[in-house]
């Protein structure tokens, strides 16, 4: 969201009694209606695209629920830059599934970190250069 706004509602939080609000260095406003723009931009890029049924259910931030029909798909891509997401539930429901190895995509570990809160057990990689890409091409080609 806004900035003021933000720092206001970790304000609001701690003064109820959160254990902790922590504001996050982030390069835009996710998940906000701030990102209409994006949205709308990346609806046209996935509009451009045929989507196949997924092979493996895909587990949507929006819902935490797991999809794999390609029009659910592309309206939860889209709906998730501009909506909250249920980052918890996602990873609790991916651990009941059975998943015991998640991989972050893209630069920092701030999501590995919010898995290891949630999910102690759960093994997590990071992909933010080439040589994460290959470890992580390695642990899929030894698991299938």
């Amino acid at each position: 969201g806004e900035a003021d706004a933000v720092r206001y509602c970790t304000q609001l939080a701690q003064e109820a009694g959160a254990k902790r609000a922590v504001l996050l260095e982030v390069s835009a406003p996710f998940h906000c209606r701030l990102m209409e723009p994006a949205r709308r931009a990346l609806q046209a890029e996935l509009a451009k695209l045929e989507l196949s049924p997924a092979r493996i259910p895909v587990v949507v931030n929006v819902t935490a629920e797991p999809l794999q029909d390609p029009v659910r798909l592309r309206a939860a891509l889209e709906h998730q830059v501009c909506a909250p997401v249920r980052w918890e539930q996602t990873i609790r429901h991916m651990v009941a599934a059975g998943c015991t190895t998640l991989v972050e995509v893209g630069p920092g570990k701030v999501l590995s970190g919010f898995v290891k809160r949630i999910a102690p057990g759960v093994e997590t990689l990071q992909v933010e250069d080439d040589s994460g890409l290959r470890r992580v091409l390695d642990l899929v080609q030894e698991v299938c």
